[in-house]
C-alpha cells in the first residue's frame, strides 16, 4: 500500500484570537493566513475584528486597519490601491482577487484571507512571484522589429488597434495563473494564462514583427498546450480579461500556420 506524506508546513494550526476594538458598531471578523520562516513553526490562522464602521469598505482596507492598530507583524503586497498595480493580489473568500477592489460587505460570514495558493509563500500573504517573473522575461515582452526605426512613433489602424483590447488591461496580478490547475502541476513548464495572454499581446500587435518567432517559441507539449481551457482563469480575473480566449487564438495561429 502507498503511503503518502505531507510536506513540511503544510498543516496549517489555529493561532492567536487577537482583541476586538471596544463597543464595535459594525464588528466584521477576519481570519488571516500567517507564516515566516524564522521560527519554524508550521501556518496558523490569526483571527481578528474590525469595526467596519470606523474602516474603509474594501478588505485592503481592513488589512491595513489590522497592520496599523492590532498587528504590526502581519505581511502583505499594496502599492495603488486602485485595482491597477496587481500587488495586493491574494486569496478572499475562496476566490483569486485583488484585495484593494474586493468589498468587505459582499462576503458572508468571516473573511477568509489567504496568499495565493501554490505559490511558495515568503511570509504571510506574500506569495514569491520570482518563478513568474521569469517565465513572463521568457516570452520577450516587448516589440521587436527588423525593419528601420521610422522617423515618428509606429502608426496603427483603429481596427489594428482594437486587437490589443482585452489584452493590454492585463495587470500581471497572477490570479489567474493560480487558480489553474494546469499550472498548479506543471508550473515549471506551463507558462499559465497570464503569460500566454501577454504572449498573444504582442503576437496580435501589428507593429512586432516577430509573430513567426514568438509562435515557435511557444510550440511545446507543455508551454503551451498544458492548457486544458478548465476557464478558472477568466472567471476569476479581476480585470474582466479573457485568458483562456488569448491561449485559443494563439492555437487557431499555430493550426493555421501548419
Amino acid at each position: 500500500m502507498a503511503e503518502f506524506t505531507l510536506p513540511a508546513n503544510s498543516r496549517i494550526s489555529e493561532g492567536k484570537r487577537h482583541a476586538a476594538p471596544a463597543s464595535p458598531k459594525k464588528p466584521k471578523t477576519f481570519r488571516i493566513y500567517r507564516w515566516q520562516p524564522d521560527d519554524g513553526a508550521n501556518p496558523r490562522i490569526d483571527i481578528y475584528t474590525v469595526d467596519m464602521a470606523d474602516c474603509g469598505p474594501m478588505v485592503l482596507d481592513a488589512l491595513i486597519k489590522i497592520k496599523n492598530e492590532t498587528d504590526s507583524t502581519l505581511t502583505f503586497r499594496r502599492s495603488c490601491r486602485e485595482g491597477v498595480c496587481g500587488s495586493c493580489a491574494m486569496s478572499i473568500d475562496g476566490t483569486n482577487t485583488l484585495a484593494c477592489t474586493k468589498y468587505v460587505d459582499e462576503v458572508k460570514g468571516d473573511v477568509k484571507v489567504y496568499p495565493l495558493p501554490h505559490m511558495p509563500v515568503i511570509k504571510d500573504l506574500v506569495p514569491d512571484l520570482r518563478h513568474a517573473y521569469a517565465q513572463y522575461t521568457a516570452i520577450e515582452p516587448w516589440l521587436k522589429t527588423t525593419t528601420a526605426a521610422p522617423g515618428r512613433e509606429r502608426l496603427q489602424s483603429p481596427d489594428e488597434r482594437a486587437k490589443l483590447d482585452g489584452l493590454w488591461e492585463c495587470i500581471l496580478c497572477f490570479c489567474c495563473t493560480t487558480s489553474c490547475p494546469s499550472y498548479w502541476w506543471s508550473g515549471d513548464r506551463y507558462l499559465g494564462p497570464a503569460i500566454l495572454l501577454q504572449a498573444y499581446r504582442w503576437i496580435a500587435d501589428s507593429r512586432d514583427e516577430a509573430a513567426g518567432e514568438r509562435l515557435d517559441d511557444l510550440e511545446d507539449p507543455f508551454r503551451l498546450y498544458r492548457c486544458h481551457t478548465i476557464m478558472n482563469c477568466t472567471k476569476t480575473c479581476p480585470k474582466g480579461l479573457n485568458p483562456a480566449k488569448a491561449i485559443a487564438e494563439i492555437k487557431k495561429l499555430m493550426i493555421a500556420r501548419r
